[in-house]
């Protein structure tokens, strides 16, 4: 059995909670209560990291591909925009890397590799796939 009072809610027995999302009350009136649900963010996500050669295949490739200085570092969490890359050097980018592991990356995939590790996780998913 609940009961509302003001804006605390109370069970008369313990209630176990799964898969909490926040929920917000708003009253409209006084004996009326809205509920608006708010959409939750992913907070983590379980993958399998890329194995360490092909993400130094794939920062090299993206080093040659947007022909960056000797001394900039790239690493599995470099964002191609922060590397200056814009949409054609992307584009560029995924074909040498189709190019260099021989697979073929559909443009629904390609959209949405942000960083060098996300490109080094699809393509150990695409290898192993094949």
């Amino acid at each position: 059995m609940a009961s509302f009072a003001g804006s605390a809610l109370s069970f008369a027995r313990p209630v176990k909670a799964i898969n909490i999302k926040p929920v917000s009350f708003s009253g409209l009136r006084k004996d009326n209560v809205a509920f608006r649900l708010q959409p939750v963010p992913q907070r983590f996500a379980v993958c399998c990291p890329a194995k360490k050669e092909t993400l130094d295949q794939v920062c090299d490739i993206v080093k040659k591909q947007l022909a960056l200085a000797d001394g900039t570092e790239v690493s599995g969490s470099s964002k191609f925009q922060d590397l200056g890359a814009d949409s054609l050097d992307t584009v560029e980018i995924v074909m040498g890397l189709e190019e260099a592991f021989g697979i073929s990356v559909e443009e629904s995939s390609a959209q949405s590799i942000a960083t060098v590790e996300d490109a080094a996780n699809l393509i150990d998913d695409l290898v192993a796939a094949k």
